[in-house]
């Protein structure tokens, strides 16, 4: 009897019902491993026919309403890859506050409005590649050697009051650096300084260079990228298949140049 016992304990499973179990486990790896990986698909993606685009058209040169249209860099990139995708677009113009609400109910397919990627929305959001970098940039006028702030040691450099350069500055300063301050009330007259030979060096955020050589042809400026300010597209967490294709379009719009040429016309 506990011979009888001992053989029941220790009774191989039958082979047919192993055999079942690994052949669905089988099938259910494989059809998840499909699943991750099976083309994009623009219906399931945009089943509405075209791509709703949430905006906050009040930010210039990204995206101004004149009360006639919406234009802008934000813009121009929206449709770029609307027509990439051989897509019609249709943008909404939301309040900036109210953007990410209306990209979580449904209301918009993406936010393209010059977002910051913030870490913290990545638990119901996911962002594109960045396509567009507004950090602090250190300028110096075209013939100078460097635009570093290692080759700015006891230099006259000029920003603005209370601004994220004024704090940039100030960390600079903890750390060793001698450096002759310059505030200004505004990052253009920083860079007025730094044109007219008043500073050395200026420190500005890289729309604020890219707009004011815009506007003196004559001059320009030789600089480098000292902190990071990265704007991307930001589309809803479970919107996978939507991800992935503006994701590809953008991809292919830097690839084309076009990206450039976009932030070249408005910037």
């Amino acid at each position: 009897m506990a011979a009888a016992a001992a053989g029941w304990l220790t009774r191989p499973k039958p082979p047919g019902l192993a055999l079942a179990f690994i052949v669905a486990v089988a099938f259910i790896f494989t059809a998840l491993l499909f699943r991750r990986e099976r083309a994009p698909d623009s219906g399931r993606a945009f089943p509405a026919g075209e791509i709703v685009v949430g905006v906050d058209a009040s930010f210039p040169p990204f995206a101004l309403d004149d009360g006639g249209s919406i234009r802008g860099l934000d813009i121009d990139l929206a449709s770029a890859i609307a027509a990439e995708l051989n897509m019609p677009v249709r943008f909404s113009n939301i309040g900036f506050y109210a953007l990410h609400d209306a990209l979580i109910s449904g209301a918009v397919d993406l936010l393209i409005s010059a977002l910051r990627v913030d870490p913290a929305r990545m638990v119901e959001l996911r962002y594109t590649a960045s396509y567009f970098d507004n950090g602090l940039v250190i300028a110096r006028v075209a013939d100078a050697t460097q635009a570093d702030i290692e080759s700015l040691r006891k230099a006259r450099i000029a920003y603005e009051y209370a601004s994220s350069a004024d704090a940039e500055i100030r960390v600079w300063e903890e750390d060793g650096r001698s450096i002759q301050r310059l505030p200004y009330e505004l990052p253009e007259y920083a860079l007025d300084a730094l044109r007219l030979g008043l500073a050395d060096a200026a420190i500005v955020d890289a729309t604020t260079l890219r707009l004011y050589q815009s506007d003196h042809g004559d001059w320009t400026a030789r600089y480098k990228y000292v902190t990071q300010d990265l704007y991307a597209i930001a589309i809803r967490i479970d919107r996978v298949d939507a991800a992935k294709l503006v994701g590809g379009a953008l991809d292919a719009l830097k690839e084309k140049g076009e990206l450039a040429r976009i932030i070249d016309k408005w910037l």
